[in-house]
C-alpha cells in the first residue's frame, strides 16, 4: 500500500473541535510537524476533512 507524508501547514486555532481532533489523530501537533501514514481509506478520509490545514505528498 502507498505511504503518504502529511505536514501541518496552518494552525488549528479557530477551527472546529472536530477538525482539531482529526489533526491530532493524524499525529500532528505543531505547525511544520510531519508524519508518514499508510494511504488507507480511513487516513485519506481524515486528510480530506482537514485538507485546508495540511499538505500531503506520496513517499516511497
Amino acid at each position: 500500500m502507498a505511504r503518504i507524508q502529511i505536514t501541518l501547514v496552518r494552525s488549528t486555532i479557530g477551527q472546529k473541535p472536530n477538525a482539531r481532533a482529526t489533526v491530532r489523530c493524524l499525529g500532528l501537533r505543531k505547525i511544520g510537524s510531519s508524519t508518514i501514514q499508510e494511504a488507507s481509506p480511513q487516513i485519506l478520509g481524515m486528510v480530506n476533512r482537514v485538507r485546508h490545514l495540511v499538505e500531503t505528498k506520496e513517499v516511497e
